[in-house]
C-alpha cells in the first residue's frame, strides 16, 4: 500500500501539503511570488487557475448562463451569487440584528459593522479598515492617484462616486431623507448615522469596558484609549494622536491656519466650535441657563463659575 508522503515547511508556518505541487504553491504565499502574468493588463497570479479564469474576462467567454433570466457569467461562482437574486435563499443569518445573508464569508464581513474590527491598516499613515477594497481606495490618496476631476472647482478624487458626492455641494442637492423629522443628507451613511439619533441605537459595543456608539469609527478611536495607541505623528514636534482629525487640528498651531472665517467682522478661528461661540457675541445668543436665578451665558464654563455664587 502506498502512503501519500506530506511535506512541512516548518521553517515557515507549519502547514502540511499532500503533494510537491501544491507546497510549490503554498510558498508563494510567503514569498509573494505570482509567475502567471496576463498580457492584456499586466495582473499576475500565483496560481494557473486563478490566471486561466481572469483571462475569461478578456476573453469575452462566458460559459455559465443562468436559466431563469439567460444572463452569462464568466465564473460559477458569480452565477452561484447571481442566482440568489432568483431564489430570494439566505441561509445565513447576523446574531446582532435581523440581517441575513446568501453566503457565510457575507456574513463574516457584515459582523465587522457590529465588532468594529478593523483589520487592513494602511502601511503610510496607520488608517485601519473593515475590508479590503476600502483600503485599495485609500491608498490611492497616498500615490496621488486621482483621476476624477470635478469640471467646477477643479479638485480630484479617486473615483467616480467620491466626485459625485462632492458635485452635490456645488449643486446643493441632499437625495437622502429622514422620514422621521425630513433632515436631509449629502450621503446615504450620513442619514444612516442619523437615525440611530432617533432610534437610540448603538450597535458598536466596546469589549473592555461595555461603552456602546452609533459609529464603527468612533469605536475604533475609543479602543486606542485601552490600548494606548496613537498611530498619527507630528512631523513638527512628534506629538501622537488617537485619530487623524486630532492632528490636522493641531498642525494649525504649526502653521497657523484658521480655516473659519466670521461674517460678521475679520476674525478667524482654527476650529467650527471657536467660530460658532465667537458668533454669539454678534447674535446675543445664551444657551446656557442657571436653574436657579435663570440668568444666561454664551458659554458653558460661564455658567459653572456662576453656579458656586448663586444662592
Amino acid at each position: 500500500m502506498s502512503t501519500s508522503i506530506r511535506p512541512t515547511p516548518l521553517h515557515q508556518c507549519g502547514k502540511n501539503c499532500s503533494s510537491p505541487r501544491n507546497l510549490r504553491i503554498h510558498m508563494r504565499t510567503h514569498t509573494g511570488e505570482k509567475p502567471y502574468v496576463c498580457k492584456e493588463c499586466g495582473k499576475s497570479f500565483s496560481e494557473d487557475s486563478s490566471y486561466r479564469k481572469h483571462m475569461m474576462i478578456h476573453s469575452g467567454v462566458k460559459p455559465f448562463k443562468c436559466q431563469d433570466c439567460g444572463k452569462d457569467f464568466a465564473r460559477m461562482g458569480r452565477l452561484r451569487v447571481h442566482m440568489t437574486i432568483h431564489s430570494g435563499e439566505k441561509s445565513f443569518s447576523c446574531s446582532k440584528c435581523d440581517k441575513r445573508f446568501a453566503y457565510k464569508d457575507c456574513l463574516k464581513l457584515h459582523l465587522r459593522t457590529h465588532s468594529g474590527e478593523r483589520p487592513f491598516k494602511c502601511t503610510v499613515c496607520g488608517k485601519d479598515f473593515a475590508y479590503r477594497n476600502y483600503l485599495k481606495l485609500h491608498l490611492k490618496i497616498h500615490n496621488n492617484e486621482r483621476n476624477y476631476h470635478c469640471g467646477v472647482c477643479g479638485l480630484k478624487f479617486i473615483n467616480s462616486a467620491a466626485l459625485k458626492t462632492h458635485q452635490r455641494t456645488h449643486t446643493g442637492e441632499r437625495p437622502f431623507h429622514c422620514t422621521v423629522c425630513d433632515k436631509t443628507f449629502f450621503r446615504h451613511e450620513h442619514l444612516k448615522n442619523h437615525q440611530r439619533t432617533h432610534t437610540g441605537e448603538k450597535p458598536y459595543t466596546c469589549t473592555e469596558c461595555g461603552r456602546s456608539f452609533t459609529q464603527s469609527g468612533d469605536l475604533t478611536k475609543h479602543k486606542r484609549i485601552h490600548t494606548g495607541e496613537r498611530p498619527f505623528e507630528c512631523s513638527e514636534c512628534h506629538r501622537r494622536f488617537i485619530c487623524s482629525a486630532d492632528l490636522t487640528r493641531h498642525m494649525r498651531i504649526h502653521n497657523n491656519s484658521r480655516p473659519y472665517p466670521c461674517q460678521e467682522c475679520d476674525k478667524s478661528f482654527r476650529l467650527a466650535n471657536h467660530l460658532k461661540i465667537h458668533m454669539r457675541t454678534h447674535t446675543g445668543e445664551r444657551p446656557y441657563s442657571c436653574h436657579r436665578c435663570h440668568r444666561t451665558f454664551a458659554r458653558t464654563h460661564h455658567l459653572t463659575g456662576h453656579l458656586p455664587r448663586c444662592r
